[in-house]
This record gives structure tokens, C-alpha cells and sequence, in this order.
């Protein structure tokens, strides 16, 4: 039997195939597509088979003599094809890691993900019949299916309107019989666009110009009916013989999604959540792949199915932070999309009550068409929103006599409340009690930390630090200091305010097992609670009939975050709790504490101004460089002791600063950027201790994504870490703490 030689790549950080012997094929069957399981040195590893060959490669740095073979192949069928190939290189070179670390990612495994942290509320469980459509609904299904009609087999001839998924053949969900097909191998190498198409104003060059043009934004306040529009599409899509990849965040994949999505779609829905065992994972996957399964609806990894006959991807609360990972490979769900989209020149269509100042900005710009919904269709008033100034009161603890009363009186009637707590915040920000002024850093424009051991207040993105004041830099008041408190301080203090009320706290440290969340949101819905205390995770079930009350508890703890993205994220999060409260009863009532009334995303959050919160955003990060004016790639450094983190920022600094300097020099398509890159760093990170690892970050700002990516890579191939050093690469970081 001819020697057959194996490219396998590992899930390990190093960016290389691994040649090995295949071991006994009788039939001599391809291996491509295959898991194999091998020694990689003395270790025991699973690998993935991405190519193979007759003779040794040619560089092989390895004599023949001493190819070892792999131990067995593990799989029946391929698990994966040359799309998903393709699509983990592309993975590789974008986000920085190996392609054994990104078809890891891809496949369905028993790795628990982990997000880089986001928050979202379920738009509405998906109906389980079609409803029929108000009219905004049906010219919003028109208009993204429009772009397809001759492409999806539905005639139009020029002038004539594309039927809307209304008229269209209805679709039954019928089993499909699988015909094997799904495995068979189609040739999909095609040159790789160079670049994606950046989620950024100025958007790179080599983007397919097909991309441009579909790229859909499904807009509306919560309970206009989006998601309604969503399945609709799918239906259109999956009439025409075509596949559907639904992404929903992870925390809104609750039962009552996937059992509508079932019961609507039928065997032809597959489910890809983290509550699924690694063999469950497996199982869909294969139906995927064998044609069975024809719409996929599942978290951020499901964006790597591989379905046969791809025709539409729809990120539904395209906003949210858990589409993107928050482990190596650090891809964002959406990015992965936009590039998988543009290849196969299919639309993507996303949605959200608050979109994400970029995709906002590329609406405006005309790189986004954006379908406006604005009518609620269950009718409920939008709830009274409520401001409750905190800066002139002295209140003992967190709960102010306004909300106080409000929530003896929701007792009273018997009815229910959530309060909201945005955790995840610095307890200790500067500020003056008479005037609300707060010390930001005047590089940053981000508010400074105070850390108690240095007696210092610091920035997180820079590293400019500042003793504190004794009187107030603004107004000259001595009536200074820090504020800040988190959830148990709350539930213990709610607990004594109301002693016969029934609390029940919902937070990431509270839940102990599996399906502990959905026993407590249920009770909560039967009535056995009085107040839910709880961060964003509570909102995902915001459809509590007997809820009267909902109380942010500070809506400024995410505001002060050393974070550019701050501002967006409280103003999405008062708009989303809001946008929940007025929808099932006509009475409800939202508080809002702050000690900021006046900041912008607080204030016009309450006023429900959207449009003027995007606008002022968007020049307020254009002046600062941020997103979507420039791009970012992060790097931290994590080490055992301080002293090695700074010593390898230190050193990485210096190396890329030659770096970016030879590009300036140089002349090349990157020139021009390279005079508007900088490096920002190294500083400390803002949680400047994880795990007992100490972190330092170092920012590659610019113009193109290629040059910070190649910068990053060039110092990735030449330069080994020091010792315990530990690099983590971040493009298009999310969150910067």
C-alpha cells in the first residue's frame, strides 16, 4: 500500500501543519476533513487533517525515516470541508492565532466559551405560526429580500416589487432525507479578499464591492416586531432552497426560543448553544453537513456552520458583547459574517434596538441599508421613565427615598419588581458631591481610578496619573470623595429595608448549577418573588406579567469604566430596560438613579432621543480617534509577578516602535497609514490583576487593521516572550479592561 503523508494542524499557538503517516487505509480514503488522534511529542493530542499528499512535502524539515504515524482517525464522515478550511486560515491570519486554534474554535467541541462580556435582552420569543406582517414589516421583508430575487429563482423583472415572504410559496417544515450529498467535497479555493469589509468608516481597500450593498440593519424600538421579520425571511430563503444561519446571544437562547424556532422549522432547525453536550454538539453538526438541517440558529461559534447552501446570515442585537470571544481566537461573530457574507456575495442582515455606534455610523454613511420598524405592535405605551438625582441627597446606602417609596407601594398592590445593577464597574471614581464634576484623564478622556494603595488616581488606556485633589478642581468644594458599591451590598440592604418582602438576587455569583437561572426567572414569573435583584442577566426575561417596578440602582457604574465604549453601552442598557417595561402592562414605572442626570447617554436615554445620543457619540469618538475612525488591536502581557509583565510590555513596546517606523520609511501600500499609526502603552491594564497574573497592555492604533495586524504578526514570528510572559492578541477588542 502507497505511503499516504497527513497536514495536520494542532490547537496549539503554533502556526504550522504537522506532517504524519496515515495509519491502515485499506480503501485508501481521502483523510481530509478528518479528527485524528496522535502523539505530539510525549502528549496525546487530537488533530485536524487540512491536507495530504503522496510523497513528503518538500519542506519537510524532517527526514522520512522519522514520520510517525497517527494513532487512529476518529471520525466516520469528514467533520469538516474545504470552506471551513479556508475559512480557519482566514481566521488565522485576521485575528493572529494558529489555524489548529481556529477550526478548534469552529468545531463543535466540549470547550466551554467565554465571551468578552455583553449584555442583552431577548427582542421577543419568536411566534411559532407566521403572524401577518404590518406593512412596515412586509416592505422591510421585500426590500432585503429584494436584492436576491433573481438568485433566489423568484422572477422580477425590472420595476416590478419582489413578492414579500407574505406572498411567497409557504414553506412546511419537512425532514429532508438527507441524501449524503452534504459530505461530498465542492473546490472553493478562491483567492481570499485580502481584507474584510472593517466595520469602520474608512473601510479598507480589496472589500468585495458585492459586500457594500448587502449589508441590512433591521432598526426598531423593542416590540416592533423584528424578530417576526427575521423568521419571515428565513421562510422566503429556505422556500428557495437555501440555508439560514440565525445567530441570537447567548443569553437570549432560552427554551422558549429554540422550542418556537423548532415547532415552526421543524427537523429542518438545528441548535448550537453551550447547554448542549459536546455529542449533541456533534450530532446537529452532521446534520448540518448532510443537508438534513437548513437553518441553524445558535450562539456566536455558530457562524462557522457549515451549511451546504448558505444564503443569508442574521445577527439578531447585533450590539451585543458576547458575539464576541473571549478566548484565543478572539473573533467577533459579526466580522466572521461580514467576511463569509462578502465571499459568497449573500446578504447579511442584522438588528437591534441599539445598534453599535459603528454599524450606526455606517448606516448613516450609506455602507449599511437600514430598514426602520416604528410601530410597537402589541400596543403597550412606552413606561414612564423617571430620573431620580442622587447628588443632592444624603441617602444611607443605595436605595433613595423616591425608589424607596415606589417599591413599598408596588408591594402594597402586590405586585412585582426587578432591580437592575450594572455589576461590573469601578466602586472608586473621583467626584464632588456639590457639582457632580469627575476627574478624567486629559489624554483619554476616560474617568481616572483611584487606587488606594498608591494614593494615586491613574489612567487605564495611558498610564498619566494624578494625586488627588483635596478640593474640587471645578467649583472649589471640599465636599470630595469616591463612590461605588456592588450587588451583595444591595441585597443585604434591600433585605433590610423591606424584611417582609421575598428577594431573590440573579448574578453570575449567585448561580451555582446548571438551569439554576431559568428555576429562578420561572419562580420569579409564578409570583414567589416580590424583588429580583440582579444584573443585565435578568433582563432576558423581561416579560413578567404582574412587574410594575423596574430600578436601575446606578446607571453610572458603567459610565465611569475606563472604557471608550462606555457611554454606548449605558445608554443601550437604560434603553433596553425601558424599551421592556411598558410592553405588558400600561402602568409600569422605570427609575433611574444616577449622580450624573445631565451626562448625555443618561439623559438621552431617559428622553428616548436615540438619534441625538448616536450623533453626539459619534463626533465625540471621531475627536478622540476612536472607533469607527480609526482601528485597534490590543495586546496584554500577563505574567506571575509585575515586574516581568512590565519588562515584556517594555520590550514589545520598543520592538514595535521599529517596526512602525520601518513602515514609515518604507514605501508600500501601508506607508500612508504608518504616519497615522501610534502605540499607545504600555500601561496597566485596568483590572490589573486577574487570576494572580499581572497584566500590562499595549494599544496599536490606526487607519488600516492590515498594518496593525502586520506589525503584531511581524513581532509575533521574531520575538519569543521572556520566561512566564504570556501574550494575548486582541483585534477589534470589544472591551478594554
Amino acid at each position: 500500500m502507497a505511503k499516504k503523508f497527513l497536514q495536520v494542524v494542532l490547537n496549539i499557538p503554533l502556526n504550522q501543519a504537522f506532517t504524519y503517516l496515515d495509519c491502515e487505509n485499506p480503501e485508501n480514503k481521502s483523510r481530509t476533513g478528518f479528527r485524528a488522534d496522535l502523539k505530539f511529542g510525549n502528549r496525546r493530542m487530537t488533530g485536524f487533517v487540512v491536507g495530504e499528499s503522496d510523497s513528503l512535502p518538500a519542506d519537510c524539515p524532517v527526514e522520512e525515516s522519522k514520520i510517525r504515524p497517527i494513532l487512529r482517525i476518529l471520525d466516520e464522515a469528514p467533520l469538516f470541508n474545504e470552506e471551513i478550511i479556508e475559512l480557519a486560515k482566514w481566521v488565522s491570519r485576521y485575528y493572529l492565532c494558529s489555524t489548529g486554534e481556529a477550526i478548534s474554535a469552529m468545531l463543535p467541541g466540549g470547550k466551554r466559551e467565554t465571551d468578552a462580556g455583553g449584555f442583552s435582552f431577548l427582542e421577543e420569543s419568536p411566534e411559532t405560526k407566521a403572524r401577518t406582517l404590518s406593512d412596515e414589516q412586509k416592505k422591510a421583508v421585500e426590500e432585503i429580500l429584494g436584492i436576491r430575487n433573481e438568485e433566489l429563482g423568484i422572477s422580477n423583472r425590472e420595476g416590478e416589487v419582489s413578492p414579500s415572504a407574505a406572498t411567497a410559496k409557504p414553506f412546511t417544515p419537512t425532514p429532508s432525507a438527507g441524501d449524503g450529498s452534504g459530505t461530498a467535497f465542492t473546490e472553493t479555493r478562491s483567492k481570499l479578499a485580502s481584507q474584510v469589509l472593517p466595520l469602520t468608516g474608512r473601510s479598507l481597500p480589496a472589500t468585495p464591492p458585492s459586500s457594500q450593498k448587502n449589508l441590512h440593519y433591521l432598526y426598531g424600538a423593542t416590540g416592533t416586531g423584528k424578530t417576526e421579520v427575521f423568521m419571515q425571511v428565513c421562510e422566503s430563503l429556505l422556500a428557495a432552497g437555501k440555508g439560514v444561519i440565525y445567530l441570537v446571544p447567548e443569553i437570549g437562547l432560552t427554551k422558549q426560543v429554540i422550542q418556537a424556532v423548532v415547532s415552526r422549522f421543524g427537523n429542518t432547525a438545528a441548535v448550537l448553544h453551550s447547554g448542549l453536550t459536546p455529542s449533541q454538539k456533534l450530532s446537529e453538526w452532521r446534520r448540518i453537513l448532510n443537508k438534513e438541517a437548513r437553518i441553524v440558529i445558535g450562539a456566536r461559534s455558530a457562524v462557522f456552520a457549515p451549511l451546504p447552501d448558505l444564503g443569508m446570515i442574521i445577527i439578531d442585537e447585533e450590539h451585543d458583547g458576547s458575539y464576541k470571544s473571549g478566548n484565543t481566537p478572539r473573533y467577533h461573530a459579526r466580522q466572521v459574517a461580514m467576511y463569509r457574507c462578502g465571499k459568497k456575495k449573500i446578504p447579511l442582515l442584522m438588528g437591534s434596538a441599539t445598534p453599535s455606534v459603528e454599524a450606526w455610523h455606517l448606516m448613516e454613511s450609506g455602507g449599511i441599508k437600514k430598514h426602520v420598524l416604528t410601530r410597537r405592535l402589541a400596543g403597550g405605551a412606552m413606561p414612564q421613565i423617571k430620573c431620580v438625582n442622587l447628588s443632592g441627597l444624603s441617602i444611607d446606602g443605595a436605595i433613595s427615598p423616591v425608589l424607596q417609596k415606589e417599591i413599598e407601594a408596588t408591594l402594597a398592590e402586590k405586585r412585582q419588581t426587578i432591580l437592575f445593577l450594572n455589576r461590573r464597574g469601578f466602586t472608586h471614581f473621583f467626584r464632588c458631591n456639590s457639582c457632580g464634576f469627575e476627574l478624567k484623564c486629559k489624554n483619554c478622556s476616560v474617568s481616572l481610578t483611584f487606587h488606594k494603595a498608591e494614593k494615586r488616581l491613574r489612567c487605564h488606556y495611558c498610564g498619566y496619573s494624578v494625586s488627588p485633589p483635596q478640593v474640587c478642581p471645578e467649583c472649589g468644594s471640599l465636599d470630595v470623595g469616591y463612590s461605588g458599591f456592588g450587588t451583595e451590598f444591595i441585597e443585604t440592604e434591600v433585605k433590610a429595608k423591606f424584611p417582609n418582602a421575598r428577594v431573590v438576587r440573579v448574578d453570575t455569583d449567585s448561580l451555582n448549577h446548571k438551569g439554576e437561572l431559568t428555576e429562578k426567572l420561572d419562580a420569579f414569573k409564578k409570583g414567589e418573588y416580590d424583588i429580583m435583584l440582579g444584573t443585565q442577566m435578568v433582563a432576558k426575561g423581561l416579560n413578567f406579567p404582574n412587574l410594575k417596578l423596574v430600578g436601575v440602582v446606578l446607571a453610572d457604574t458603567g459610565l465611569h469604566m475606563p472604557d471608550f465604549r462606555a457611554a454606548e453601552r449605558t445608554f443601550a442598557l437604560i434603553t433596553q430596560v425601558a424599551g421592556r417595561a411598558g410592553r405588558f402592562f400600561p402602568d409600569g414605572k422605570v427609575l433611574v438613579q444616577t449622580y450624573c442626570p445631565d451626562s448625555e447617554p443618561i439623559a438621552y436615554a431617559v428622553a428616548g432621543k436615540t438619534e441625538e445620543f448616536y450623533e453626539s457619540e459619534i463626533k465625540t469618538r471621531e475627536m478622540l480617534n476612536f472607533p469607527p475612525f480609526a482601528r485597534i488591536l490590543r495586546m496584554v502581557f500577563r505574567a506571575p509577578s509585575e515586574k516581568q509583565a512590565v519588562a515584556g510590555a517594555s520590550g514589545a513596546a520598543a520592538i514595535l516602535q521599529k517596526i512602525l517606523y520601518g513602515s514609515k520609511a518604507n514605501p508600500s501600500r501601508l506607508q500612508e497609514a504608518a504616519l497615522h499609526t501610534e502605540i499607545l502603552g504600555p500601561a496597566e491594564c485596568p483590572l490589573s490583576k486577574i487570576a494572580a497574573n499581572y497584566r500590562q497592555q499595549i494599544i496599536l492604533r490606526g487607519p488600516s487593521i492590515g498594518l496593525l495586524q502586520y506589525m503584531a504578526s511581524t513581532f509575533m514570528e521574531n520575538f519569543k516572550a521572556p520566561g512566564e510572559v504570556y501574550i494575548e492578541y486582541d483585534v477589534d477588542p470589544v472591551s478594554l479592561l
